[in-house]
């Protein structure tokens, strides 16, 4: 995964480190292949707490987010989010908490690296990139 130079470091999205928590190879090799410092926003820290199961997984959670730099929530991610959310929620499904990271990114200019790309319409190729591509399950044969 090569970033853009032209932006200044990347902001990773929940399911990268959902996937990362969970062990998957795909992502415990890019998380290695990440830069030292990386951001996330306080949107995906919510979420992967809304997820965690007490004891180790909170524990590894919280260990991941030590290594992490948190990107708060402030008035102008919040207004261009809910902008995001208003021009892009009904025409390409985008929810606002996705809608508050793609702001994030935007107004950080940081780079997105995310598993789904179409949640983020506004972001252009340059800004927003696929983290991995997970394998395609195998179809089930009788």
């Amino acid at each position: 995964m090569q970033l853009s130079t032209s932006l200044r470091e990347p902001l990773v999205d929940t399911d990268v480190w959902i996937d990362y928590l969970r062990g998957h190879a795909q992502a415990i090799q890019f998380v290695k292949q990440l830069p030292e410092r990386v951001w996330i926003s306080a949107v995906s820290v919510a979420e992967l707490y809304a997820g965690v199961r007490e004891g180790a997984e909170r524990q590894a959670l919280a260990q991941l987010l030590s290594t992490l730099d948190v990107v708060d929530l402030n008035g102008d991610i919040a207004a261009r989010g809910g902008l995001l959310r208003r021009d892009y929620g009904r025409s390409h499904g985008v929810g606002l908490n996705d809608a508050l990271i793609g702001a994030t990114a935007l107004e950080m200019q940081l780079q997105l690296l995310t598993l789904n790309l179409k949640h983020y319409p506004a972001l252009d190729k340059h800004q927003v990139k696929k983290a991995y591509s997970r394998p395609q399950p195998k179809p089930h044969t009788p």
